[in-house]
């Protein structure tokens, strides 16, 4: 599948700004966006590999403007990356041959665990907490860890990210918002790297919804320096609580 009507292809557009938006807040934004892949008649695979390519523009524009604004340094998470590439990339061999029906009975419990503590935890906030452990022990861990989790099954990626940089690193929300971003674009691309050599990818679809990422991505971002956690804690937890009940019952 290459082409769909200009109408079609309009209104996957005009979604993909919203997925970028609410993405580039809380993560999630391939609730709304690979559904719309799938409505519009690409196939499962397919749809996957182009909810990759879409998505990486939406990832690399959010984590871009924070690092203008100076809420991360891409240099001192050099070996965060590293890590995530890696687990993304063995993720994405690993689903070939494994199966991942048990991730769809654990991945909403811990989602709902998550959501719980970002509603209720005072260490969630717009300050950081104590570090408890460190920069390059949390690559191995969470980068590799969620970087595998999200080349072989994926929904809840950023939220998983989020809680990390939260719960391990001590960051506040804004900060660790910022964070998932360059991780979860890291893992986007190793997925996608994958899916394009393997001839998967939609690309007239992916390119123009890719634009729309960046638009929704741009106002996402902005909103995210101004409003802080007040912005991003119920809309964490909401998007948190919507992928558990998809999983569950979609």
């Amino acid at each position: 599948m290459e082409f769909v009507s200009p109408e079609i292809l309009a209104l996957l557009i005009g979604i993909a700004v919203l997925a970028g938006l609410v993405d580039a807040i809380a993560g999630g934004g391939g609730l709304l966006a690979l559904p719309a892949l799938l409505w519009a008649g690409v196939p499962p695979l397919q749809a996957l590999a182009t909810n990759k390519l879409q998505g990486s523009f939406g990832t690399a524009t959010a984590a871009l403007h924070h690092a203008r604004r100076g809420v991360i340094d891409p240099r001192r998470m050099l070996t965060q990356v590293a890590w995530t590439f890696a687990g993304a990339v063995a993720g994405t061999l690993a689903v070939q041959h494994l199966v991942a029906a048990w991730l769809h009975a654990l991945v909403p419990v811990l989602l709902i665990l998550f959501a719980v503590y970002f509603l209720f935890s005072p260490r969630i906030g717009d300050e950081d907490a104590q570090e408890r452990i460190s920069p390059r022990l949390f690559g191995l861990l969470v980068g590799f860890g969620v970087g595998f989790y999200d080349g072989f099954f994926g929904p809840g990626t950023g939220t998983f990210f989020a809680a990390g940089f939260v719960l391990l690193l001590g960051w506040n929300l804004k900060r660790a918002t910022a964070g998932t971003k360059l991780l979860n674009f890291t893992s986007n691309i190793a997925s996608l790297l994958f899916f394009a050599a393997a001839g998967q990818v939609v690309w007239s679809i992916g390119l123009g919804m890719g634009l729309g990422q960046v638009i929704g991505a741009w106002i996402g971002s902005h909103l995210v320096l101004r409003h802080g956690s007040a912005l991003i804690r119920p809309l964490l937890v909401t998007v948190s609580i919507l992928i558990s009940l998809r999983l569950l019952f979609g």
